[in-house]
């Protein structure tokens, strides 16, 4: 067992040792007692903008009396600041039936390939289905859409190699609290991805370095006996008495017992397909709005004040939200120092989305300004989420000309009730180009009014956020699945045995991190009953 230490402050302009000496003081431990002593979290407290801090939590390996130890240090300062640490890996149990047939996966989201990586290093030997292509081509494809207006449809920001979080900021941020987190994290840097993210409180990878580490997991996977096919998408499930007996995929019938439905929060088709199988789903709340574009400098003033250019801080990251009764609006997926970028998946209609390299250096920061929608406000029909997506998405194309522009308004105009926009600082990132648009013929008016309010409230906590220059993109309508495909406690679809929907696009996840968790939650389920083939 370690010791973990939080609440460790530190000025801005202090060494990271000066926290690790801290922490040996507070628990009043000598260096000859010490095996190890690392930063476990390292988070910005910029609330009082005079007093800005670094705080630590730091974890300790001594060579013997830990609980002791713990023990007088929580007396002294405190129960919430002084924790043990359970450094117990997790577990992987294996059942003793056989397989008849390989598991099969279809996705190669973060769902997909952490369900894949926990089967092929567990001595299974998955099978992959992507619809979409293998990352460099899927690169090509989407720099052709963003250069020529040309979309593919198996090279783009939604299918492909990595899911749709390989063309964001790689954020692994999330509210979930689950120990597999850290497996995570250990994973994806054993695949390339920066030491940091071990500990930062809000770690991100960037766009450019996810690409390489997807790649190297997948190599992971071939080496250990996985099977991963591009441009495969499973477009059938065969099942019998309840009982699930192959899937097919580009008229290919796969015979297999076993199949986890990592597909994704964009896979229309099939949900659909899904849907007149009798697979069991229901519409579930999603939200939708637009991207919000300022000058990344402005969002650093906001936030550090005086110190917004000051050499130590990070680029500035926030998020916001507020709650109207039932209705919420809020900030989602903010990208410091980004593009906002064409992410559609259709034919004639405009999605947007926000993307970051690791360097985070580019003029403009964006983020998701969006409002939370309902089955009530869309309809209860399984499938009336997704309408209600094509409709707004549709409404684009058309307010942007019916070339993929996207239609835009300047925040001072939007507030007013006023169509158009006016740019002056703020210079649109959104490669196919914007045109002025009156967002009251975008969205409906609930939607338009709480991005209003948003707008207002988000001001009072982040000074200059509703800055008249900032430019409103429109529109985000993936933020997460229209559907929930109901499952079991053991992961099991409620309709079809060996199915597991998985990750976000069954409903079960919000992000790279958690959808990559609800995969190896799967996966575990189905070792528990499988012997290593």
């Amino acid at each position: 067992m370690s010791i973990v230490l939080s609440g460790i402050r530190i000025g801005i302009d202090d060494a990271e040792q000066e926290a690790l000496e801290e922490a040996k003081r507070l628990l009043r431990v000598r260096q000859n007692e010490i095996l190890q002593i690392v930063p476990v979290k390292k988070s910005l407290d910029a609330r009082r903008q005079e007093h800005i801090s670094v705080v630590y939590s730091v974890r300790v390996d001594l060579a013997g009396g830990e609980q002791k130890c713990a023990e007088s240090a929580a007396a002294r300062l405190g129960q919430n600041r002084v924790k043990y640490l359970d450094n117990q890996p997790v577990a992987f149990e294996k059942g003793t039936a056989k397989l008849q047939h390989p598991v099969v996966i279809a996705g190669f989201g973060p769902a997909g390939m952490f369900a894949a990586l926990t089967l092929a290093e567990n001595g299974y030997h998955p099978i992959v289905l992507e619809r979409g292509a293998e990352m460099d081509a899927r690169v090509a494809g989407v720099q052709a859409f963003w250069n020529h207006g040309k979309l593919s449809p198996s090279a783009n920001v939604q299918f492909g190699e990595g899911g749709a979080g390989t063309f964001s900021d790689g954020k692994l941020t999330t509210r979930i609290s689950d120990r597999r987190c850290d497996y995570v994290l250990e994973k994806l840097t054993e695949f390339g991805a920066p030491k940091e993210i071990l500990y930062k409180a809000k770690p991100h990878i960037g766009t450019d370095l996810l690409r390489d580490v997807v790649k190297n997991l997948r190599r992971r996977i071939l080496a250990l006996g996985g099977d991963v096919r591009f441009c495969t998408q499973v477009t059938d499930v065969l099942f019998q008495n309840g009982r699930l007996t192959g899937v097919v995929a580009n008229q290919e019938t796969i015979q297999t017992e076993n199949a986890i439905l990592a597909i994704g929060h964009s896979a229309r088709d099939s949900f659909e397909m899904l849907f007149q199988k009798g697979v069991t789903m229901e519409a579930k709340p999603f939200s939708v709005g637009a991207r919000i574009e300022h000058l990344q400098e402005d969002i650093n003033k906001g936030l550090y004040g005086k110190y917004f250019d000051h050499p130590n801080l990070p680029v500035g990251e926030y998020q916001l939200s507020y709650r109207d009764g039932d209705r919420g609006v809020y900030t989602f997926c903010m990208c410091p120092g980004g593009f906002v970028v064409p992410s559609c998946s259709e034919e004639d209609t405009v999605v947007t989305n926000g993307m970051s390299e690791f360097s985070r250096n580019q003029k403009n920061a964006n983020s998701a300004l969006v409002v939370s929608v309902s089955p009530q406000d869309y309809g209860t029909h399984p499938l009336d989420g997704v309408r209600f997506q094509r409709l707004l998405e549709n409404r684009a194309f058309a307010l942007g000309g019916c070339d993929y522009r996207a239609p835009a308004q300047d925040v001072g105009s939007f507030l007013e009730g006023k169509p158009g926009l006016r740019l002056e600082r703020v210079d649109p990132s959104y490669c196919l180009g914007v045109k002025a648009a009156d967002f009251s013929q975008l969205y409906p008016e609930f939607v338009r009014k709480m991005m209003q309010v948003g707008l207002q409230r988000f001001d009072r906590k982040l000074p200059g956020f509703a800055v008249r220059d900032a430019v409103l993109t429109g529109p985000e309508t993936r933020t997460s699945s229209p559907i929930r495909i109901l499952r079991t406690e053991d992961c099991e679809s409620v309709t079809v045995r060996g199915l597991y929907p998985c990750g976000e696009g069954a409903g079960y996840a919000g992000g790279i991190m958690s959808a990559a968790v609800d995969g190896i939650r799967v996966a575990q389920q189905i070792m528990k009953r499988y012997a290593p083939e």
